[in-house]
């Protein structure tokens, strides 16, 4: 029973969501994914779960960020469970991603949105041209926490490149890790859901992003609460295992 009401909950969500957080030029087109292919998913990886006590996913080690650890592996789905893959799904050739979270309590479906991907490669090509010459990166400002604002002009870029945040369409910066890795700050993002939730100064704020929202937070670090009540980036921050 807790199961059935918490898929009805879901299609609910996503039924909003289609038409309120994704950019309006896709809203149309992404409905069938929110809809239809997310709720396919969530029943295929429920039976499969219900048949063998484990889950349909790909391998990962403790490497792997957060939110690509539990990464679905329709291989496992296909065709028992399902007849094929989402269209839009990463192995069908489309821009998402299907992913879980709370894995531990009762796994749900969500998707990561590829559409940064490109940027990110290309941003990732300009680095490595520019180490290759000067050995470290082009970096403009230190933020702290190892992270860093990069200086776009010596990379050849006319004006800062950004991310379109699938939950508010707000444009977002990337920003340059000590280990080498493109960051997207979803702190604007989490800045508006804050106004409307509670969050202790020790928890992980991510999650806030898609408890009622289909998305997970791509290229992401976690954030937590300074005194003064806003988000901070905070890559050391402690990760459970199950977000």
């Amino acid at each position: 029973m807790k199961r059935i009401i918490l898929k009805a909950l879901f299609l609910g969500c996503v039924v909003v969501l289609a038409g309120c957080f994704y950019p309006q030029g896709e809203r149309q087109a992404s409905q069938v994914a929110y809809l239809d292919q997310l709720a396919s998913v969530q029943t295929a990886v429920d039976a499969f779960q219900d048949d063998t006590g484990v889950l349909p996913i790909q391998t990962f080690d403790e490497n792997t960020p957060t939110y690509q650890r539990y990464v679905i592996d329709f291989r496992q789905l296909v065709p028992r469970y399902m007849q094929e893959a989402p269209g839009t799904a990463f192995e069908s050739g489309g821009l998402f991603q299907f992913v879980l979270v709370n894995v531990e309590e009762e796994p749900t479906v969500k998707v990561i949105d590829l559409q940064s991907v490109k940027t990110i490669q290309d941003l990732n090509r300009r680095i490595n041209n520019y180490r290759s010459q000067h050995t470290y990166a082009p970096v403009k400002d230190m933020l702290g926490n190892g992270l860093f604002v990069l200086d776009y002009e010596k990379l050849s870029y006319k004006e800062a490149p950004l991310a379109i945040s699938p939950y508010s369409g707000n444009s977002l910066p990337f920003l340059y890790s000590n280990t080498g890795e493109i960051i997207i700050d979803y702190a604007r993002d989490i800045n508006q859901v804050l106004q409307e939730s509670e969050a202790s100064e020790d928890t992980d704020l991510r999650p806030l992003l898609y408890e009622d929202a289909p998305f997970v937070p791509f290229h992401s670090v976690p954030y937590t609460l300074t005194e003064d009540g806003e988000p901070e980036l905070n890559p050391q921050f402690e990760e459970t295992p199950n977000e």
